[in-house]
C-alpha cells in the first residue's frame, strides 16, 4: 500500500523523465561549465574569486526576479497547454517578454549606479585593505560587462520557459549546450589571453558569458519562429502586443507575488552571505566554492522542481484533482531520493573538491566543511523544493511567498544577523545552525501539501 502510494509505475517514470532529463542535462552541463568557469577564475587568485562571487550574488537577485515573473505567468501557460489553448499561451508569452524587459531595464540602472556600495557590503570582514580594494575593483569591472548579458537573458527566459511549459524541453537544452560550449571556449581564450588576445581575467569570463547568452537567445528565437506548426503560439505573437485586460490582471495576481517572493528570497540569501562575510572575508570564497559544487550535484532534485510544476500544472488544467495529488506524492518521493543520492556524492568529494582552487588552506578547509554540511542536508532541501513547486502549480503564489521568502526574512536573516554580530561562534557553526532551519520549512511545506489547498484549476 505504501509502495503504491509513493512509487509510480514504469509509465509514470517514463513521463517524468521525459520532461526532467532534458532539463536535467541542460542544467547539469550549464552548471558543469559554471564550475569550470569558477575554477578558471579561481586559478587567477582569491581576490578574483571573491569579486566575481559577490557580483554574481547581486546579479542572482535579478535572475530570480525574472525567473519568478516568468514562472508565475508560466503557471497559466502549463494549464493552457493542458487544454490546447494556443491563444492563451500566446498571451502568456507576450506578457513574459514585456514584464522581463521592464525588470531588466530597472535592474541594469540600479546595479550600474550602486555597484560599489553594494559590493562593499561584503568586504567588511577580516582582510587586508589591499585585498579589499582589489576585490572591489574586480567585482565592479566584472559586473559592468555582465549587465549587458541581462538583455538576452530576459528574452531567453520567455522563450525557453514557454517551450518547456508546452512540452518542448529538448530545444532549450540544445540551445543551452551551444551557449555553454561558447562560454567555455571564450573563458579559456579571454581569461588567460590565448590566440593573441590579452589576458582579461574576471572581465574575460564576463565577456564570454555575455556572448554565449546572445547566442542562446538567437537559437531559441530562430527555432521557434521557423517551427510555427509545432508551436502555434508564435504565430502573430509580435503582430501586436495586445493582451486582454482581464488576463493581464489574472497573470499579475499570480506573477507579482511569485516575483516578489523570488526577489525577497534571493535578497535574503544575499544578506545571509553578507552575515557570513561579516565574520570572515574568507567565507565569501568558501561559500562560492560550496555553491558551485552544490549547483552541480543538486541539479537532479532542482530539475525535479520544474518537472513537478509542469506535470502537476498540466493535470490541474484538466481538472483531475485526485490524479494531481497522486502525482504530487510520487514526484515528491522521487525528488527526495535524488537529493539523498547526490547528497551522499557531495559528502564523498568534500575533502577533495576545494583542492582544485588556487587559494589558501584556510579557505579550502572551510569550503570542505560547508560542502559536507550541504550534502547532509540535501534531502531536506529536496523535500522543501518539491513542496514549493507543488503549491505553486495550483497558483497559490501568496502561500509560496509565506513559505519561502517570509521564512527567510522573518527567521533565517534575523537569526544569522544575531549570530554574526552578537556571538563569537565560528563561521562553520553559523553555517550549520542557519542551514538546519530548513527542517522547519519541511514541516510547513508538508503540512500545506497534505491539506490539498493547492489543488485547483485557475484557467477555468
Amino acid at each position: 500500500m505504501l509502495k503504491k502510494k509513493y512509487i509510480g509505475d514504469k509509465a509514470f517514470y517514463k513521463t517524468v523523465l521525459g520532461i526532467a532529463v532534458p532539463i536535467m542535462i541542460q542544467n547539469a552541463i550549464s552548471n558543469f561549465v559554471g564550475l569550470l568557469d569558477n575554477l578558471m577564475i579561481g586559478r587567477v587568485g582569491t581576490n578574483a574569486l571573491s569579486g566575481v562571487a559577490i557580483a554574481n550574488q547581486l546579479i542572482f537577485i535579478y535572475y530570480l526576479l525574472v525567473f519568478g515573473a516568468a514562472a508565475g505567468i508560466g503557471i497559466f501557460t502549463a494549464q493552457y497547454h493542458g487544454v490546447r489553448d494556443n491563444d492563451g499561451i500566446r498571451y502568456t508569452f507576450r506578457t513574459k517578454l514585456i514584464v522581463n524587459s521592464i525588470i531588466t531595464a530597472l535592474s541594469i540602472a540600479i546595479l550600474m549606479v550602486f555597484s560599489a556600495p553594494l559590493i562593499s557590503l561584503y568586504l567588511r570582514g577580516e582582510g587586508s585593505a589591499a585585498d579589499v580594494a582589489d576585490t572591489l575593483r574586480i567585482g565592479q569591472s566584472y559586473m559592468r560587462i555582465m549587465l549587458i548579458g541581462l538583455i538576452p537573458m530576459a528574452w531567453t527566459q520567455a522563450y525557453a520557459g514557454t517551450l518547456r511549459e508546452t512540452g518542448e524541453t529538448k530545444v532549450p537544452m540544445f540551445a543551452s549546450f551551444a551557449a555553454v560550449f561558447i562560454n567555455l571556449i571564450g573563458n579559456y581564450i579571454l581569461i588567460y589571453g590565448h590566440l593573441g588576445l590579452p589576458a582579461m581575467g574576471a572581465s574575460g569570463a564576463a565577456l564570454a558569458t555575455v556572448i554565449s547568452r546572445f547566442i542562446e537567445f538567437a537559437i531559441l528565437m530562430i527555432y521557434t519562429g521557423t517551427h510555427a506548426d509545432a508551436h502555434p503560439f508564435i504565430r502573430g505573437a509580435f503582430k501586436n502586443f495586445r493582451i486582454p485586460g482581464n488576463l493581464i490582471s489574472k497573470f499579475m495576481i499570480k506573477s507579482i507575488p511569485l516575483m516578489i517572493n523570488e526577489g525577497l528570497w534571493s535578497g535574503g540569501m544575499a544578506v545571509l552571505n553578507q552575515c557570513y562575510s561579516y565574520r570572515s572575508l574568507s567565507a565569501v570564497a568558501s561559500i562560492n566554492i560550496q555553491n558551485t559544487l552544490y549547483n552541480l550535484m543538486g541539479v537532479a532534485f532542482l530539475t525535479m522542481g520544474d518537472a513537478v510544476g509542469i506535470l502537476v500544472g498540466q493535470i490541474l488544467g484538466t481538472g483531475d484533482m485526485d490524479k494531481a495529488k497522486d502525482h504530487a506524492r510520487k514526484l515528491t518521493a522521487f525528488t527526495v531520493f535524488c537529493g539523498l543520492i547526490f547528497g551522499l556524492g557531495m559528502i564523498g568529494v568534500s575533502p577533495f573538491f576545494p583542492l582544485l582552487y588556487n587559494t589558501t588552506d584556510e579557505i579550502r578547509h572551510m569550503a570542505a566543511r560547508f560542502i559536507m554540511i550541504s550534502g547532509i542536508l540535501m534531502p531536506l532541501n529536496a523535500y522543501c523544493h518539491a513542496t514549493y513547486f507543488i503549491i505553486r502549480a495550483g497558483g497559490r503564489t501568496g502561500i509560496t511567498m509565506i513559505f519561502d521568502s517570509c521564512f527567510v526574512w522573518l527567521i533565517s536573516v534575523p537569526f544569522a544577523y544575531y549570530l554574526s554580530r552578537f556571538t563569537s561562534i565560528d563561521v562553520t557553526t553559523m553555517f550549520i545552525a542557519i542551514s538546519s532551519l530548513e527542517l522547519i520549512k519541511c514541516f510547513i511545506g508538508g503540512f500545506m501539501v497534505k491539506k490539498g489547498i493547492w489543488a485547483r484549476n485557475i484557467i477555468a
